[in-house]
């Protein structure tokens, strides 16, 4: 048999057909947010990088569904064309830019502070802006640039507008996370930048894990409140969150991508699922995949000793400054 026969065999057909299987499901979810019905009419919601990529479509659902809808972005000029975008495809005029650089927690107070100074009510919340492989960075308030970015800000900014969310419920908190917070560790030396490994997306994948262990203590500490919080994975997806890393390593994700990977559209579904489906009415504390399913998170995301030590840490290094 020639090697080109190989592709005739019975067993390739086979390998095709299942590889075929195996990228539709990561592409499509079986939740669709455009045959969802659910109105935000009188709601307002927040986002997170929403300028671009899996936030600018998470965004683009909420002012379809007729949110009041801010866009938290750290870029003033394309926050701005964001924001034009979102009201000109959904004509809905109720769409705004406030602007946060998560790595400064003095800008994420001074976000803080007038979005409860403007705002009567904040039904979601949802953590979408991150950053990975940036090189290695210390912040004017002592952090790691990557954890200042993906936890301590986020986490600051969510305790910050914890009793605005919590007078406007129910409402919800969500988080996005990553599959990748199965190979994250727990050191809280990395918070200043102290024995990490620069190496790809390893500091990147702390940083998920960190999300996942305090998302999950906070939905403990919101019970009974009519507030609830979950983490997400929105899939493998076609983003920008590889803008700091080698030519070479976006030249191979892009073109791999380009054919198995979900594009930023299709990356925020399980984001908005959590944010506005019925199903997820009072549900909290879960850890919800790329196809809107609840799985468990990585053992030490479940550890609640744990959880309670990260989340207290992390009060005590944001507190402080």
């Amino acid at each position: 048999m020639s090697w080109l026969n190989i592709f005739y065999h019975p067993l390739w057909v086979f390998s095709t057909l299942l590889l075929s299987f195996v990228v539709r499901l990561q592409r499509r979810g079986p939740w669709d947010p455009r045959a969802c019905t659910v109105r935000l009419n009188g709601k307002t919601a927040i986002v997170t990088g929403a300028n671009t990529g899996i936030g600018k479509f998470i965004a683009l659902d909420f002012a379809r569904r007729g949110a009041r809808v801010i866009l938290a972005c750290r870029s003033e000029a394309r926050g701005t064309a964001a924001v034009k975008e979102i009201r000109e495809k959904t004509k809905n005029d109720d769409v705004h830019l406030r602007l946060v650089d998560l790595s400064s927690l003095e800008s994420v107070r001074e976000f803080a502070k007038r979005i409860i100074e403007e705002e009567k009510a904040l039904h979601i919340l949802v953590n979408n802006a991150a950053v990975s492989g940036l090189p290695r960075q210390i912040t004017k308030d002592g952090f790691d640039i990557s954890f200042a970015t993906n936890h301590l800000g986020p986490f600051l900014l969510t305790n910050l507008l914890l009793d605005l969310i919590k007078q406007s419920a129910p409402a919800r908190i969500v988080t996005l996370a990553s599959v990748n917070h199965k190979k994250g560790k727990v050191d809280f030396s990395h918070f200043q930048g102290e024995n990490l490994v620069y190496h790809m997306d390893k500091v990147y994948n702390h940083t998920k894990l960190h999300n996942v262990i305090c998302t999950n203590e906070l939905a403990r500490r919101l019970q009974g409140t009519g507030v609830t919080a979950n983490s997400v994975h929105p899939g493998i997806v076609m983003t920008e969150v590889l803008r700091y890393y080698p030519l070479y390593v976006r030249f191979i994700f892009n073109l791999i991508g380009s054919c198995f990977f979900k594009s930023a559209e299709e990356g925020a579904v399980s984001s908005i699922y959590c944010a506005v489906a019925e199903e997820m009415e009072g549900v909290t504390g879960k850890y919800i995949d790329s196809d809107c399913s609840m799985v468990l998170p990585a053992p030490l995301a479940r550890d609640t000793a744990l959880a309670v030590k990260d989340f207290e840490v992390s009060e005590r290094l944001t507190s402080k400054l």
